[in-house]
């Protein structure tokens, strides 16, 4: 059974910070390089941080140097800090495998206002 479920987003000034939570079943997890995912309002959705089973991670330019990705094995729980928020972060975020499954979970919300 899959499961994805994102949590932690809301409402932040520019310059502020977040920390997002997703909570994803065991099978996805243990197999697969895990990431996060924004869409911004009339945008496609990018990844926007990756970590993979050994624990490398990878970022875009973007956003290198004020998001980290990092995980909870034994919750099967996967982390996005948020940090030097813009208002361009503003989306709804997702977490999900890379490349990703065809399968999304609700997403949390984060709006960063100027």
């Amino acid at each position: 059974q899959v499961q994805l479920v994102e949590s932690g987003g809301g409402l932040v000034q520019a310059g502020g910070s977040l920390r997002l939570s997703c909570v994803a079943s065991r099978n996805i997890f243990i197999l697969n390089t895990m990431g996060w995912y924004r869409q911004a309002p009339g945008k496609e959705r990018e990844m926007v941080a990756g970590i993979t089973r050994g624990g490398s991670t990878n970022y875009p330019d973007s956003v290198k140097g004020r998001f980290t990705i990092s995980r909870d094995i034994p919750r099967n729980t996967v982390y996005l800090q948020l940090n030097s928020l813009k208002p361009d972060d503003t989306g709804d975020y997702y977490c999900n495998a890379v490349p990703f499954l065809n399968y999304w979970g609700q997403g949390t919300q984060v709006t960063v206002s100027s």
